[in-house]
């Protein structure tokens, strides 16, 4: 049986060097950066990124992390452009070309008539003396001094710069647009950060006959049957004007039980819990989820400015809407 080669140590190499790459690269950052910032925020178009092979890889990867912060972007194979994809490109777009020597024939092909067109290039590069490089609005290095590969021959370390260039990109104009939270989610409204920054409590709320309701002067009996009818384990309970004054929960009719009160003569303002907490239908329903829990209620009664009461939420809803 073959020796095994020091499986975990060359894992570590690999990490150690491709990190030791990017914190070189972070020195290189300079007046480049900035100026392809500038194009990318002024471009009434879009993004139009292009790469041939693994650096066509980091592009996909690129566009897309760019259309998801703000910065309408889209991938196109350079090989396909040259047989009719160029026409998915505009005169008001910018092109973000990926090619770690600088010299990959499909790119070079199709530059002279994207510069015929007025497409502004930014070039991502290991080579700044490159006909690529040399040819961009802006070029931004991207090179490794070698590949993780033992033979330095497979992208490895070049195309985690590449990428790493990418974000940066992404994260600076994110900044720069004032990009926020809300706005990621709005493009991610399937996502789990989608749906805790989307969805408000009046989307999910119970409301109308589904939220239970008895006056303070109900008897305990009938709470009991609005509790039971409702199938939320609680009743609120509000004044002769509409507003809520209370809330009678299961925990409280068991205490007024093991008082031996009589459901049939008492009242619900006798066992009620008055100024329940509560919330409001404008509010996020991820906030909730953090209210109850820090509460340590598992429902709430949602009111107005009124304090009139216009629907009722439990756990169970934000679960069924994917909020929790």
């Amino acid at each position: 049986m073959t020796n095994r080669p020091p499986f975990e140590q060359l894992g570590r190499d690999v990490i150690r060097l491709e990190a030791e790459t990017l914190a070189a690269l972070a020195d290189r950052v300079d007046a480049q950066f900035a100026r392809a910032c500038e194009l990318i925020l002024d471009c009434p178009g879009r993004v139009v990124v292009t790469g041939m092979g693994k650096s066509g890889h980091i592009g996909n990867k690129i566009a897309a992390t760019l259309a998801s912060t703000g910065t309408p972007s889209f991938f196109v194979h350079p090989g396909e452009a040259s047989h009719g994809d160029l026409g998915m490109i505009t005169p008001q777009d910018v092109m973000l070309a990926i090619s770690n020597s600088g010299e990959t024939d499909e790119i070079l092909l199709i530059l002279p008539i994207l510069k015929r067109m007025g497409v502004k290039l930014v070039a991502l590069t290991g080579n700044t003396d490159s006909s690529l490089a040399r040819q961009a609005d802006a070029s931004l290095y991207c090179g490794v001094e070698k590949e993780a590969c033992p033979h330095n021959l497979a992208p490895t370390a070049s195309t985690t710069a590449a990428l790493a260039v990418g974000d940066a990109l992404a994260v600076a104009l994110l900044k720069s647009r004032g990009f926020t939270r809300e706005d990621f989610a709005r493009s991610h409204p399937a996502g789990r950060l989608g749906r805790r920054l989307l969805i408000y409590v009046g989307d999910i709320m119970r409301t109308g006959d589904n939220v239970p309701l008895v006056r303070d002067n109900a008897l305990l009996r009938d709470a009991l049957f609005e509790m039971t009818s409702k199938g939320m384990g609680m009743t609120g309970v509000t004044d002769g004007d509409g507003k809520l004054v209370g809330i009678l929960t299961d925990g409280d009719l068991r205490r007024l039980l093991n008082r031996n009160m009589d459901i049939h003569t008492a009242r619900v303002s006798e066992g009620m819990t008055p100024h329940p907490k509560t919330t409001h239908p404008d509010r996020l329903a991820a906030e909730v989820v953090a209210l109850m829990r820090a509460s340590k209620v598992y429902v709430l009664l949602v009111v107005d400015d009124d304090e009139r009461v216009v629907g009722a939420i439990n756990m169970h809803d934000l679960l069924r809407a994917g909020v929790v």
